[in-house]
């Protein structure tokens, strides 16, 4: 996202007409997170954002506009691979924009396979279907070695699991302090599962802005769209261990994230911080940039899930609520 666009994404996140501020917010986040696959979204598709934050067209008007843009396009244009992800990035963002515009939500497993299907629909061709084969991924972050995803054999279970011992969690006499370091437990073990073959961070962190919603928790800020590859490098380095180069899980880095996000607070994310290596930090070059992690298939079945959920502590509701 170019400086201009950031600017007037951010000068409408402070206004003090609340349903620009919000239509802002969405499209900001929707528009952010596709950098998590290293995607960027059009020009076009900005000058659409800013068109329906004004007013001046509805989320179905410019989903219309768009499908129309592409339509028009001569095929040349838009057939290469990163036109055809530009497209995506753009289907996308407006996607997540109309769900993250939406009041209704359901805490379920249904619900976050549900997600999936809306957001990419028409793009992958398992969108909303549970992958049936094993995963490794070079990571960046962990110097090109792989956190060890959810076997494929026991994906629905797990997720099940995960999401109904999460539902069974009291945050009440809870700190904010331990809330937070509860939140980024879950968050990180919902996406270590990685239910799909592409695009679960762009679910997981759709989800999970909902879900805090659900909490009473005020999400409507510039943090997710401007830190969406901290999110996930953050996410990775909460499931990664290495003991032999002591190397261990840890939400530290997901919790100063999630502090900037419900605490206003203005801790640095900085990705080179969360390399394994510990060696970047104190390199004076500029923080690393967005990089699409590298997929494979894995042959071998992955023959144990740990399991990773939190037990639970009873019903309860998340009685307190933070403006950001």
């Amino acid at each position: 996202m170019d400086d201009l666009t950031r600017e007037s994404f951010e000068q409408y996140i402070k206004e003090e007409e609340p349903d620009k501020r919000l239509r802002s917010y969405a499209w900001y986040t929707g528009i952010g997170l596709q950098a998590v696959d290293g995607l960027k979204t059009s020009k076009y598709l900005q000058e659409l954002a800013i068109r329906n934050i004004e007013g001046e067209i509805s989320l179905d008007e410019a989903q219309k506009l768009l499908t129309s843009y592409y339509k028009e396009r001569p095929e040349s244009e838009h057939s290469s691979e990163n036109q055809g992800r530009t497209h995506e990035a753009d289907q996308v963002s407006l996607r997540i924009t109309d769900i993250l515009s939406e009041n209704a939500f359901s805490f379920t497993p249904t619900e976050y396979i549900a997600i999936h299907r809306r957001l990419f629909e028409g793009i992958y061709k398992h969108a909303g279907q549970i992958r049936d084969y094993n995963i490794s991924k070079n990571e960046w972050v962990l110097d090109g070695k792989t956190v060890i995803y959810g076997s494929a054999s026991e994906l629905r279970a797990t997720l099940e699991y995960d999401i109904t011992q999460e539902d069974k969690f009291s945050f009440q006499g809870l700190t904010m302090e331990e809330a937070i370091r509860h939140l980024a437990l879950f968050v990180s073990r919902l996406w270590q599962i990685h239910v799909f073959g592409e695009g679960n961070t762009r679910t997981t962190a759709v989800f999970f802005i909902k879900y805090l919603r659900k909490l009473g928790l005020s999400a409507t800020n510039d943090i997710f769209a401007e830190n969406a590859w901290y999110f996930r490098n953050a996410m990775v380095r909460a499931n990664y261990s290495d003991i032999q180069n002591g190397v261990y899980e840890t939400t530290e880095y997901l919790e100063l994230f999630l502090r900037n996000l419900l605490y206003g607070e203005h801790n640095k994310l900085s990705n080179r911080a969360m390399h394994i290596s510990g060696a970047l930090e104190a390199s004076s070059k500029p923080d690393i940039g967005t990089e699409k992690p590298d997929i494979g298939t894995e042959k071998p079945d992955i023959e144990t899930v740990v399991n990773h959920a939190i037990p639970g502590h009873g019903k309860g509701k998340y009685k307190f609520s933070l403006n950001t």
